[in-house]
């Protein structure tokens, strides 16, 4: 692997893992009370569980259409977003789990040598493993900044 190839998967991992000059996704989720997980702020449209699910669901789906030659698209949008606005009891510690295993995946793809990020994933329509690791730190940070904003209505946010 030459030099740009390997900092490039480097640079990709750490874009992944969040954080950085941002506020890291551990820290957007750490202390927020189980009984504001589900509390819609006014004028804002979601609540921490939905922003926390949504996320969850979203990285899954991209994580296994970057691997499964099976892979079967969720419906849009019902099938991104949770059915309730607060989390059913331990679904939220489970998302959370669930949530960094997946990213964990993904920087594991990233990082794999044997990964070719350049070749297009080849059940897909021209998508490539870079552009999905992409799309996951990009999608990620969009939301973690909603999840922020959220709690900050709340005033459950010292950042």
């Amino acid at each position: 692997m030459d030099r740009c190839e390997k900092s490039l998967r480097h640079w990709l991992a750490w874009l992944l893992s969040g954080g950085g000059a941002h506020a890291s996704f551990d820290d957007a989720v750490r202390g927020l009370p189980a009984k504001l997980r589900g509390v819609k702020p006014p004028h804002l449209p979601h609540t921490a569980w939905q922003l926390l699910e949504h996320m969850r669901l979203a990285q899954w789906d991209i994580l296994d259409f970057s691997r499964n030659p099976k892979y079967k698209s969720m419906a849009w949008p019902e099938g991104y977003w949770p059915k309730t606005e607060a989390p059913p009891a331990g679904a939220w510690d489970k998302s959370v789990r669930q949530f960094r295993a997946d990213l964990a995946v993904m920087r594991k793809l990233v990082t794999n040598p044997k990964t070719d990020l350049h070749a297009s994933i080849p059940w897909g329509d021209g998508q490539t493993i870079l552009r999905e690791a992409l799309l996951v730190a990009d999608h990620n940070s969009y939301h973690l900044g909603q999840l922020i904003l959220v709690r900050k209505a709340l005033g459950r946010w010292k950042g």
